[in-house]
């Protein structure tokens, strides 16, 4: 009997390989054995966005038909914003818009307009509505930021894979994070925050001419840099820099302020390696600013200089600062949450803080145990200085203002760093926190002895429990006038021309905008709801002083009182008109005081209105 033979005698038949000749076979067989292979990854990552698709599920099966309901009125802003970016697909997209503020406009950089998300999802959005590309990146930001920390607490830092998918779930899904999905897209999109660190690390490993880690660790050749990656490392790094810029400029803001609080923090805790690496790591760093400038240095202009740019914050430091009482409290929007967490933020958008007695204490054990490690020493000192900064110009304690000054005082009033609000420096804690925590459970995991290896991360689980998230809360929206859905709008406006809303829309009532949002931002509107240079001296302000024929239309809205109108007025709707642009007024079904509105409309401009669809309608010129 042959060898062969006797083989498949002890082993069973020899199973058949696969046939190469047909058509996609080892395709398959490649894919087959690659999911075998991240099995583990795989099912982390199912696991976030199933846990992401749960907290947004109110939003499904039909976004068009829900809002958020903690702040329907950034979710109309963010749907306007990703319907005029989607535009780029149409040839019709510029950095100052005129489909908004007719007819100045809007800069786009001013604003928090996610412009990379918008080109991305620019075919969904044209397909399927701006409210479904924006359910999507509530629910795909947290998912996709939990991921990326996951991989880089597992593939860069090399910690066990419970322990990354610790910190990655509690970097995605923290009451922070959570809260910030109440519309802020440009707050929660922190995925590309792991890929700059991972640049860093890898340009820090190229710049050592030693090849190995601070810990003596041998990663590469010794004797010199590695200068190829050391150059690829800064190039990228550059890239994605750029590429936050148009997703989050905050997010960058808060990154860059962090990171350089734990490099000086890392340095001091290990100086001979940080001077050892230092000429290189300059170089690397060279380069990533030249490419960053290179593709940034338009935008920016444009941003700070540009028309309609602005250079400063619109909100107030002193009145959006955290307050020291929140740090142990656990949000409203826990499972375990009461509503008396209200009362300690200004909103359900900033529970920025609210960590909770048992994590707070967790996490300062965890900082002491692993205290010695420089990456620790590192992340608790960004940890402490971004909540320090958080607490604003005067330490608020319990709602009650102080005299006491917080650090964020030597920053009040800097031109762009005002533009920062402090109770959101607190959202830079979470990524740290994330990082002492998989460090500590990946400690546990490794030191063998049972109690400590079961206890660490089971009380860092405990520990957990009230910062767990319930869904966010949705409810309905009113159905957009069939006056859009239907077409009607392109016999009164033609694309590109402004069609005037009756009431105008404004900060606190932007709903008008989503006509435009519907109509996929084909026509403009006068005023609406953005960050302009419109209060004095020309510093930010949200939204423009309103013209006299809008204040008219805004206060009979209001009160339902129908005014009388003189000739003076009917002459300055016209010149409002004119100065807008306007090509047609619309008063829809629905609007409050709909009867009060069409008289008034009917005596400002001295005709009656014409009936098209569900709405009235005054061609204009």
């Amino acid at each position: 009997m042959t060898r062969s033979a006797t083989a498949a005698q002890d082993t069973g038949p020899v199973p058949a390989r696969p046939d190469k000749s047909a058509p996609g076979s080892s395709r398959r067989s490649w894919f087959a054995a690659a999911v075998r292979r991240n099995s583990r990854d795989i099912a982390v990552c199912l696991f976030f966005i199933v846990v992401s698709a749960w907290l947004t599920h109110q939003l499904w099966p039909a976004p068009g038909a829900r809002l958020l309901a903690l702040n329907p009125e950034d979710q109309t802003l963010y749907e306007w914003f990703l319907a005029s970016d989607a535009r780029i697909l149409l040839g019709d997209f510029s950095l100052l818009s005129d489909r908004l503020n007719a007819p100045d406009g809007v800069n786009l950089m001013a604003n928090t307009t996610v412009i990379a998300l918008g080109f991305l999802l620019a075919p969904v959005t044209l397909t399927f509505g701006a409210p479904v590309t924006f359910a999507l990146l509530v629910a795909g930001n947290l998912a996709a930021s939990a991921i990326a920390f996951y991989f880089l607490f597992n593939r860069v830092a090399g910690v066990h894979r419970l322990a990354a998918a610790t910190g990655g779930a509690f970097a995605g899904f923290a009451p922070g994070m959570v809260s910030q999905s109440n519309s802020h897209l440009h707050m929660t999109a922190i995925w590309l925050v792991p890929v700059m660190i991972w640049l860093l690390v890898r340009m820090m490993r190229a710049a050592d001419p030693t090849g190995s880690t601070p810990g003596g660790q041998i990663l590469g050749p010794a004797g010199h840099p590695d200068r190829r990656r050391l150059l690829t490392s800064g190039g990228w790094l550059g890239v994605v820099v750029a590429l936050q810029v148009f997703i989050g400029e905050e997010v960058l803001f808060l990154t860059a302020v962090t990171l350089i609080i734990m490099t000086v923090a890392f340095a001091a805790a290990r100086p001979r390696y940080a001077w050892r690496i230092l000429p290189n790591f300059v170089v690397g760093m060279l380069v990533a600013v030249a490419v960053g400038v290179g593709l940034l240095a338009y935008p920016l202009w444009f941003q700070f200089a540009g028309p309609q740019g602005v250079d400063d914050g619109v909100f107030d430091p002193s009145y959006f600062s955290a307050d020291l009482a929140s740090w142990p409290a656990v949000s409203e929007l826990s499972v375990v949450g009461s509503a008396a967490a209200a009362e300690l933020t200004t909103g359900p958008a900033e529970y920025n803080t609210f960590l909770g007695w048992p994590l707070v204490i967790a996490t300062l054990g965890c900082a002491a145990w692993l205290i010695r490690r420089p990456v620790v020493i590192a992340s608790t000192a960004g940890t402490l200085l971004m909540a320090w900064l958080s607490l604003g110009p005067r330490i608020v304690v319990d709602g009650t203002r102080t005299e006491v000054p917080g650090l964020y005082a030597m920053l009040h009033g800097m031109p762009v760093v005002d533009g920062a609000l402090p109770m959101r420096f607190a959202l830079a804690v979470i990524p740290l926190i994330a990082t002492i925590l998989a460090l500590a459970i990946d400690r546990a995991l490794r030191l063998g002895r049972r109690p400590v290896r079961v206890g660490v991360p089971a009380a860092i689980a405990v520990a957990l429990l009230p910062a767990v998230a319930a869904p966010l809360p949705a409810v309905d929206r009113d159905p957009l006038p069939e006056f859009i859905t239907g077409g009607h709008w392109r016999d009164c406006v033609p694309t590109g021309g402004v069609l005037v809303p009756v009431p105008l829309a404004t900060p606190k009532e932007p709903w008008p905008m989503a006509w435009a949002t519907g109509a996929n931002v084909a026509f403009g509107m006068p005023e609406g709801f953005f960050i302009g240079p419109y209060a004095p001296g020309g510093d930010a302000s949200m939204g423009t002083s309103k013209q006299p024929t809008s204040k008219i239309l805004a206060k009979v809205a209001s009160t339902g009182d129908v005014p009388e109108v003189t000739d003076a007025e009917r002459a300055r709707a016209r010149r409002d008109l004119a100065q807008w642009g306007a090509d047609c007024v619309v008063l829809v079904d629905g609007t409050e005081n709909a009867g009060a509105l069409r008289q008034t409309a009917e005596a400002l401009l001295g005709r009656p209105g014409e009936r098209v669809a569900d709405a009235w309608t005054w061609r204009v010129g």
